[in-house]
């Protein structure tokens, strides 16, 4: 069988030191681009705390620059209180917009950082300071830098960079006397900011792409999983409904001689039966190739585990000459699996396997084989219990384990090839039952599963 995993949560195998290594790179996605224009940053960031965290930054920002701006224009630049009071608004508010809309923010910064440094040539004391940035307005703009890097494509930072950049060189012409210069200064530090940024938003759009394919790839394997399944259990029915076929083919071609004196028409209409019967049996044949064309098949391609000769060879192989298996087979599929060292009690109902249809016998074996096969790779020394019972209605197949054995040793790696439960309800489906999966509180595990007996063929259609 394979994994029960699908429903029985498994311990974490990674390593603290694995989880502290991955943690920089689960941040990198919190970075990755807002998918939508006026998205905040971080919006959808897995927790509270990330999302709130670039309003808090920014708020932050706004004030301690506001009232630090008006100081160093009033008491160093004495560009008059009037001017540093709406230069330090207008150079500093708008960083409050950056959080959802950084291009508009930045460009109305830009305007107010240059009209400042317009205003500051006319300063009574602009000599000895810095100019045309002063030290408050480029820490707002390398806020605003990293802003724009988390968010804008990378035409437009470069961009941003160019124009930044020029707009010092042209403010250059009108340079005062004695000031210290800080246009290069900003040029290589926005560069800086947006180039780092970007990087690392760059990472976080890759992550995110990455973990979409991985959903995408689970789908995918988890739909041909399903679609080799029911290909797996078609080629079993067919054994099961050429059968029928051959006995009615059979029956009609030997019932005028079984059944002397037989008038024309009727033999003619028993003719028609046999020539009918032969013919699905070819079509069938016809789709058991296509069902097969994958040149190794998959009949019991996860195996059984158990010895019990569940798994077939590739078509043609020996194995798939036998019958199929039933409920009658159980007592054998058993005894192999306590050769292999696991304990487990079989309690079967007498007239299981006469009651149960071919569709509900085949699925009850290999509802068990599945079931033990899952026991000895999960749970190895584990008491298994396996009961088969049935009513007028219903065959009960019921598996139950208990934990793993103190002294076993469960490979850390097993995780099988995920066909079990798929398995499972597949064939509950096909017989129109119903399936009952899940751990227990002492660390076993149950399956149960209820076939009806009556027309399974046709509620399964």
């Amino acid at each position: 069988m394979s994994d029960r995993d699908e429903a029985r949560p498994r311990a974490p195998r990674t390593t603290p030191p694995a989880r502290e290594a991955r943690a920089p790179m689960r941040f990198t996605v919190v970075l990755r681009t807002p998918a939508r224009a006026t998205e905040p940053l971080f919006a959808r960031a897995p927790k509270a705390w990330q999302r709130v965290l670039p309003y808090v930054v920014l708020g932050v920002c706004v004030l301690s620059l506001l009232p630090a701006t008006i100081a160093v224009l009033t008491n160093d630049y004495e560009a008059g209180g009037g001017w540093a009071g709406a230069l330090g608004v207008a150079q500093t508010v708008p960083l409050l917009l950056a959080v959802t809309r950084p291009l508009p923010a930045w460009a109305i910064v830009l305007v107010a950082d240059t009209v400042g440094a317009v205003v500051l040539t006319h300063a009574d004391k602009v000599a000895g300071h810095a100019w045309p940035w002063t030290p408050m307005s480029i820490v707002g703009y390398l806020a605003l830098m990293i802003c724009l890097g988390l968010r804008e494509s990378i035409r437009t930072l470069i961009g941003v960079w160019l124009v930044t950049g020029a707009v010092g060189v042209v403010l250059g012409f009108f340079e005062p006397d004695g000031v210290t210069t800080t246009a290069a200064l900003l040029f290589v530090l926005s560069g800086s900011f947006l180039a780092v940024t970007g990087a690392l938003r760059g990472v976080g759009d890759a992550q995110q792409r990455i973990a979409e394919q991985e959903s995408i790839s689970e789908a995918e394997r988890a739909r041909r999983t399903l679609l080799e399944e029911r290909a797996r259990i078609a080629r079993e029915l067919h054994d099961v409904v050429a059968h029928h076929m051959s006995v009615i083919t059979v029956q009609a071609d030997s019932a005028p001689y079984r059944l002397p004196g037989m008038a024309e028409p009727v033999r003619e209409e028993f003719a028609a039966i046999a020539a009918s019967a032969r013919e699905s049996l070819s079509e069938m044949r016809r789709l058991l190739t296509v069902l097969r064309s994958d040149g190794n098949g998959s009949r019991d391609g996860h195996g059984s585990g158990d010895g019990d000769g569940g798994a077939a060879a590739g078509p043609g192989g020996a194995s798939e000459l036998a019958p199929q298996p039933g409920i009658g087979r159980l007592q054998q599929l058993v005894e192999a699996t306590v050769r292999a060292g696991q304990p487990v009690e079989l309690s079967l109902a007498a007239g299981a396997e006469r009651a149960a249809p071919p569709a509900v016998d085949l699925s009850a074996y290999r509802i068990v084989q599945e079931a033990l096969a899952n026991v000895v790779r999960h749970a190895p020394g584990a008491e298994t219990r396996v009961s088969v019972t049935h009513d007028a209605e219903e065959v009960l197949v019921l598996v139950v384990n208990g934990p793993a054995a103190r002294d076993a040793v469960v490979e850390p790696g097993a995780s099988g090839t995920g066909h079990g439960l798929v398995g499972m309800q597949e064939r509950v489906r096909l017989t129109g039952g119903t399936l009952d999966t899940g751990p227990l509180p002492d660390g076993g595990f149950r399956v149960a599963a209820r076939l009806p007996l009556n027309d399974a063929s046709e509620d399964a259609s």
